[in-house]
């Protein structure tokens, strides 16, 4: 790790800690180090380096695993072809193809008409982004030609599409998005034997669309029925045996209508790994290291763990009070910088403990401003009639309003900030007047209203959600908070709660 200030190993962790840039070069400059010059006959005899774990770091090990097994050392775990037909969206769609899952449609495009004729082929709106970023970065969602185009020209260097071809895949509007962490002691090199272990299955509270490193998500799911999930269980198991992984696999899924669609498969650990060992009080990552290293899932008495006991959330974090002016709408591109999690037996106190932990105080009382696209307009209106069952008063643009009177409800219509009218949002917000902001956008950017509104939350210390499934998730919260039963427990003493409904004792899953 080439940064001081993120590095959190204990000193009695770890035998040797490198403060070196994640680089091929400086891997093995580590390894030659140690080993001497790197020959395959040093590192599988007495050298003090046996191999590397390219497991636990993120996608930037993975780039890295083809530079080091060309050099001899030899990768611990899962083996470079499984990597590779992870990561490789030809042969990865052959190896869905003859398992018989689903993924959406999806073409390569290398220049602007290549984009434009894929993209008619698979049907708006599309999910655009360059083949060699992580986090998301330079992916947008284009609802039509002309977003396209200008998404080709401005954001992408169509000069060099040739080495690294844009990807366009179909945009599944409205999907519920999950996230399932598995296990797994398979043979690298094709040995008899081997199971898959579902570590957990978590549901995405926003809705797909948004990077699933800045989306909540709550373990068991919450929404979906019994039998999908076992469905969603059953197809990790079989994707990990087919890939032959060797300690830990994400896979990404979305459901929509009822038919389970693959987005993606990582043969590695995600970030939610620690998330749901907690979740679940079994320590995942050490299990896989062992497995990785050579024990078997069933020697370290490792099993499934059922979901009872308690709804854990995890709630990501975001820098944006460090950078004023900065739109915090939610999107593909991933923008948190962490993450903290709420449990409880009720899955709204549970998330009411996260958005506390993730610094998004919600109110008990005072004024809300709702500003919403025309496609949810239909969804809000029983999140605004609950908050003024609370005693909330409900603040609009004209639209907005317009769709609320149609159900009976009056709310304080404000003009937008383009108009002129004062007093404006933003004046009732520097004036304490309003404690919320819903608003999903229609258009992103500071120099426009709904951005002026966003980035003016984030300088008050205003709570903001952009999406509405976050919207419903925190109406729910309010109203616990407003209830008032709720109170503060032990990881350990969920732990024994789920062992005593399960009849297993979670804690003590790994020996």
């Amino acid at each position: 790790n080439c940064n001081p200030e993120t590095v959190s190993t204990d000193y009695d962790t770890s035998d040797l800690l490198f403060f070196e840039p994640l680089t091929l070069e400086d891997v093995l400059n580590v390894v030659e180090t140690l080993n001497g010059p790197v020959t395959l006959a040093d590192i599988r005899g007495e050298g003090y380096v046996k191999g590397v774990i390219v497991q636990f770091g993120g996608q930037t090990p993975l780039n890295l695993a083809g530079g080091l097994d060309l050099a001899g050392v030899p990768l611990i775990g899962t083996s470079l072809d499984s990597i590779d037909l992870a990561e490789d969206r030809e042969r990865f769609d052959d190896m869905l193809e003859e398992l018989d899952l689903k993924r959406p449609a999806s073409g390569i495009a290398r220049s602007l008409d290549e984009a434009v004729r894929e993209a008619k082929r698979i049907g708006y709106p599309v999910l655009v982004r360059p083949s060699y970023v992580l986090g998301g970065r330079g992916m947008e969602i284009c609802y039509d030609e002309t977003a396209l185009t200008k998404y080709m020209t401005t954001a992408v260097d169509v000069s060099g599409l040739d080495d690294a071809p844009v990807l366009i895949d179909q945009f599944l509007a409205s999907a519920t998005e999950m996230d399932v962490d598995v296990v797994a002691d398979f043979d690298p090199d094709g040995g008899e034997g081997g199971q898959a272990l579902v570590c957990g299955v978590m549901e995405h509270i926003e809705q797909a669309g948004v990077h699933s490193g800045d989306s909540s998500c709550t373990i068991p799911p919450r929404s979906l029925p019994m039998a999908l999930v076992e469905q969603v269980r059953a197809t990790a198991r079989r994707m990990a045996a087919k890939l032959k992984v060797r300690g830990l696999m994400n896979a990404q899924l979305a459901i929509k209508d009822g038919q389970v669609y693959i987005i993606e498969v990582n043969p590695r650990a995600s970030r939610t790994v620690p998330f749901v060992g907690k979740a679940k009080h079994v320590p995942w990552a050490s299990v896989a290291a062992k497995v990785m290293l050579g024990k078997t899932l069933d020697e370290l008495g490792a099993r499934e763990v059922p979901d009872t006991g308690a709804f854990a959330v995890k709630e990501s974090v975001f820098p944006f009070s460090r950078f004023p002016g900065v739109d915090v709408v939610l999107g593909p591109e991933m923008r948190s910088t962490g993450e903290v999690m709420g449990m409880d037996v009720s899955l709204p106190i549970a998330v009411l403990k996260a958005s506390m932990a993730a610094g998004m105080t919600l109110p008990r009382e005072g004024g809300v401003f709702i500003s919403v696209r025309e496609q949810d307009k239909d969804e809000v209106v029983p999140i605004a009639r609950s908050l003024r069952a609370m005693g909330f008063e409900i603040y609009t643009t004209r639209g907005t309003a317009e769709k609320m009177a149609e159900h009976g409800m009056k709310p304080t219509v404000l003009e937008k900030l383009s108009a002129g009218a004062r007093p404006n949002v933003l004046d009732m917000m520097a004036d304490g007047d309003i404690q919320l902001v819903i608003n999903t956008p229609t258009r992103t950017g500071f120099g426009t209203d709904e951005g002026r509104i966003r980035a003016a939350t984030v300088r008050l210390n205003i709570p903001i959600i952009t999406t509405m499934t976050g919207a419903k998730a925190a109406v729910d919260a309010i109203e616990a908070l407003r209830a008032g039963e709720w109170g503060v427990a032990a990881l350990q003493d969920y732990a024994a709660r789920a062992g005593e409904r399960a009849g297993v004792k979670p804690a003590g899953a790994v020996s």
